[in-house]
């Protein structure tokens, strides 16, 4: 981007009748100030949310149509010349955008990451250190129950039996946090095993449809793998669903995967409106998504249920994950 005194843009005339105005300044000779005004246009043309195509097919016609009046060959040259360099220096905002943005995708990333190993490491100390404890728990109580008399050993019966409670749910609660078939096998075991526990506590049948095997990126499984447990939870506290349905599949070498329910359903348009829609996670399920290549869309209407569709492009090695149905 060339340094200029940028001169600021008439803040109501029309977007494509400036920009005419603006390359044909330049165009004539206008100069370094003249130039700075296509940065400015880009800048705005940003703020107004213009595609590049919109602003690529904008610059075809605008030069297209000075070339067709020009009176010689070297004319039209400069006038190519000159749109090259006008058409470059308004589409600078968009390059340092797509750089910040690719920055913090990759600084979402790591966060992700570091986010998981700390989950592993929590989920892994609830399963074996908290579980050692209630094994020392239980011997202590087995050596204190040999020196009580009859009526007392049958408290320690259903201290014991709460002690069991207690290590059950602490291995569920391990498992779901991160569960150790999702390193082993995969991510479509995982999700069979998480949407087994979510069926049976919220008495919610929930159907997969899996068509799609093979193991992904480990960072691209633990994704698919916590939008569909934020997705279960979601419509098990939310949506009132009678059923549920997860589905997985292969299509034109990307990977797909749904969560569908037939509860209420809400309005799409008013998530950022609505406070008691915030705990849904929605943003952060995004963000996960964007995070690994993916685009998630959400497809509801009140009464009539919730689908949540994920789509990740998959890279040639992982596109030929043979089929099999399930």
């Amino acid at each position: 981007m060339k340094s200029a005194v940028r001169s600021k843009p008439k803040p109501h005339a029309n977007f494509e009748d400036e920009y005419r105005s603006s390359f044909d300044e330049y165009a004539g000779g206008g100069g370094e100030l003249a130039l700075g005004r296509a940065y400015e246009l880009g800048r705005r043309a940003l703020n107004e949310h213009k595609s590049l195509v919109e602003i690529a097919s904008l610059h075809h016609e605008t030069v297209l149509a000075m070339v067709r009046d020009a009176k010689s060959e070297k004319r039209t040259e400069e006038l190519i010349q000159a749109g090259s360099e006008f058409l470059a220096e308004c589409l600078s905002p968009y390059e340092m955008a797509h750089r910040g943005f690719q920055d913090a995708v990759k600084a979402l990333r790591q966060l992700n990451e570091t986010l998981e190993e700390e989950i592993k490491r929590i989920a892994y100390a609830v399963h074996d250190e908290a579980g050692q404890l209630l094994v020392a728990v239980h011997l202590a109580l087995s050596e204190m129950a040999l020196d009580l008399p009859q009526p007392q050993q049958g408290q320690v019966t259903r201290i014991r039996e709460l002690l069991n409670e207690v290590e059950k749910h602490l291995r569920r609660y391990s498992h779901e946090l991160r569960p150790t078939i999702l390193d082993d096998l995969g991510w479509v075991p995982a999700i069979r095993f998480l949407a087994d526990g979510v069926s049976k506590r919220a008495n919610i049948p929930i159907r997969i449809e899996a068509s799609f095997s093979g193991r992904l990126p480990g960072a691209i499984e633990t994704t698919l793998y916590r939008i569909v447990q934020e997705a279960l939870t979601n419509a098990v506290k939310h949506a009132e669903a009678k059923n549920l349905w997860i589905r997985a599949w292969k299509e034109n070498l990307a990977l797909c995967c749904s969560v569908r329910d037939d509860g209420v359903g809400f309005d799409p348009n008013q998530l950022q409106t609505s406070p008691h829609r915030k705990g849904l996670g929605l943003i952060a399920m995004q963000e996960r998504v964007s995070a690994i290549g993916g685009t998630l869309r959400i497809e509801s209407r009140p009464g009539n249920g919730t689908e949540l569709s994920i789509r990740l492009p998959l890279e040639g090695n992982h596109a030929n994950s043979h089929r099999t149905r399930g």
